[in-house]
């Protein structure tokens, strides 16, 4: 099976492909802790350029409840995300994505050829993070897989 992506693990810096000088970044929601340290490492590998950053939640809705009825996990998520934001020296725009699945959510959300950051803990099984990896790697996006210390 050919992957129409790339899968970049643990890279030191993230340069500009040809002429580009804006770059877009999407970074995946995991959990705060995880989510904050690809956001520093993120930092630090687009030092220099005119990178700009999307947080991207996908909030999974069973099929019995409908889309239309924000909760208060929603409101949860929000919260959590505008705290990132909030203490992130990059420029960042949040997002949360309804889906009935958190590929489906992606799929929905990213771009053709999107560059996406996200965060797994080191583990030696494979983690559900690095199976969303090569899933969108399979989609055809360039996807940036930081591992971060488990504490």
């Amino acid at each position: 099976m050919k992957s129409r992506g790339e899968l970049w693990i643990d890279p030191a810096v993230l340069g500009a492909d040809r002429e580009e000088r804006d770059l877009e970044f999407t970074v995946v929601f995991i959990e705060p802790d995880v989510t904050r340290a690809v956001l520093a490492r993120a930092a630090v590998m687009t030092s220099g350029l005119n990178a700009r950053f999307s947080l991207v939640a996908v909030h999974t809705i069973p099929y019995p409840a409908s889309f239309g009825e924000p909760g208060t996990i929603d409101s949860f998520l929000v919260e959590q995300l505008s705290k990132l934001c909030e203490g992130c020296e990059l420029p960042v725009t949040a997002e949360v994505v309804m889906a009935r699945a958190r590929e489906d959510g992606f799929r929905h959300f990213l771009k053709p050829g999107s560059t996406v950051l996200l965060g797994s803990r080191k583990r030696w099984w494979r983690t559900t993070e690095e199976r969303l990896a090569r899933s969108l790697a399979a989609d055809g996006h360039k996807v940036v897989l930081v591992h971060v210390e488990a504490n």
